[in-house]
């Protein structure tokens, strides 16, 4: 398996991680709202990762472009990271960390996706 399909599995389960760990919130507000915009978001991320794990476990041609449509969410991640850990109160260095780190998965993915060892690998038709 390519370093680029391992470091796009280990970012997927870490999304996955995070559903888990704010799903308890989703389901409080499906009690008050049935049908909310963030719990519409929340479930389509679920399903669009849960998919898109699976067909890169099964090496499926399709699950590249898939996976790189999940990679996507790291490019609003590195201002996302900036201005959440850089507060006026504190200085920019831990912002521009975790921006920089976000960056760096972005490029990771991306590369990793789209070079001819993950093509090659994700070939079953």
């Amino acid at each position: 398996m390519p370093w680029g399909v391992r470091l796009f599995l280990g970012y997927a389960l870490v999304i996955l991680a995070v559903i888990a760990l704010t799903l308890p919130r989703i389901v409080d507000l499906a009690v008050n709202i049935p049908i909310s915009p963030l719990g519409v978001v929340w479930m389509g991320l679920l399903a669009y990762t849960i998919f898109t794990v699976t067909l890169v476990l099964q090496r499926k041609e399709a699950a590249r472009n898939l996976a790189l449509g999940l990679a996507t969410l790291t490019v609003p991640g590195i201002p996302l990271a900036f201005f959440t850990f850089s507060a006026p109160t504190r200085s920019a260095a831990p912002g521009m960390v975790a921006a920089i780190l976000c960056a760096l998965l972005a490029v990771g993915l991306f590369r990793g996706l789209t070079g001819p060892r993950a093509r090659a690998y994700l070939s079953e038709p």
